[in-house]
């Protein structure tokens, strides 16, 4: 038997060099997180590409679900999966809420 891994699936990936280039900046300005170059850049493009004036950009899905919910002030309960990661029902009980599974 073959001890070489079958694989499912193939990420997808730039060249190396490309990849590189692209992040080059970021070492040479020393800014990683939020209101640098690559986030402005990002931002205004996506700003553009949707057509809207107001976007937000989160590092992670479980801060834009927690923002969400909270912008929409909810309060009692809130039908979910229970086939869901569990921040899904960490955002939904820090605002607040209790999540009911269907």
């Amino acid at each position: 038997m073959s001890e070489k891994p079958i694989y499912v699936v193939k990420p997808s990936l730039p060249p190396f060099e490309e990849y590189v280039e692209e992040i080059k900046t970021i070492w040479e300005q020393k800014v990683l997180t939020n209101q640098g170059p690559k986030h402005k850049k990002l931002h205004k493009k996506l700003l553009e590409y949707l057509e809207t004036e107001n976007l937000l950009l989160f590092s992670n899905g479980h801060l834009s679900l927690e923002l969400g919910l909270e912008s929409l002030e909810l309060k009692g309960e809130i039908i979910t999966t229970p086939f869901t990661f569990v921040s899904t029902i960490q955002a939904i009980v820090r605002n607040g809420c209790k999540p009911v599974f269907l």
